[in-house]
C-alpha cells in the first residue's frame, strides 16, 4: 500500500462515519446513562459490601446485616456518581456508558470540559436525571443540563480526547 492508501483507511465503522461529530439522540444517551448508573450501582453494592464484611470481621458471634440504611444508600449513590461522572468527563470526556455508545462530553468549542463544569454537569444530572429527555423535544439534541452548562455529547468513536486539533 500506498502512504495516501493507508492514510484513506479509517477505524471508524463506514456506517457510524456520518454521525461522527454529531450531536447523540435520547435513546443513545439514556442507554449510556443506564450503563453508567450500572456502574455506580456494582460500586455501591461493593461498598456496602465492604463495610458489611469489615463489621462481620470485628463481630463475627454478634454479626447481624446492618438495617436502617435506606436514607445512606441515596447518599452514597450521589457521593460516587457525582465524582465518576465528573471525573469521566474531564479527564476523557466519556464515563463507560460513553464509551461504549461511542459518545463524547465536550464544551461549546469542542474541547475537554474543564474541571468545574465537570462538576456542575455531573451535578446536575445526578440532582436532575429527568433533564436528558429534553433531547427528545430540542431541535438541538440538548438536554438541560447541555443548555444551562454550555455542553454536548456527541458521537465521538476516536481515541483522542478532543475534537478540536
Amino acid at each position: 500500500m500506498t502512504p495516501s492508501e493507508t492514510s484513506a483507511i479509517s477505524p471508524l465503522p463506514a456506517g457510524a462515519r456520518g454521525y461522527q461529530g454529531r450531536r447523540a439522540g435520547v435513546v443513545t444517551r439514556l442507554v449510556a446513562d443506564v450503563v453508567d448508573a450500572l456502574v455506580v450501582l456494582l460500586i455501591v453494592a461493593l461498598i456496602y459490601a465492604l463495610v458489611t464484611g469489615f463489621v462481620f470481621l470485628l463481630h463475627p458471634h454478634s454479626f447481624r446485616f446492618p438495617s436502617g440504611l435506606g436514607w445512606s444508600i441515596p447518599v452514597i449513590g450521589f457521593a460516587v456518581a457525582a465524582p465518576y461522572l465528573a471525573l469521566g468527563w474531564h479527564t476523557t470526556g466519556r464515563t463507560y456508558g460513553d464509551v461504549l455508545l461511542g459518545l463524547r462530553v465536550v464544551d461549546n468549542a469542542g474541547r475537554r470540559l474543564g474541571l468545574i463544569v465537570s462538576l456542575l454537569r455531573a451535578v446536575f444530572c445526578v440532582a436532575f436525571p429527568i433533564g436528558v429527555l429534553w433531547i427528545a423535544v430540542s431541535s438541538t439534541n440538548r438536554s438541560v443540563q447541555d443548555i444551562v452548562l454550555r455542553t454536548s455529547v456527541l458521537y465521538d468513536w476516536r481515541a483522542e480526547a478532543s475534537l478540536v486539533t
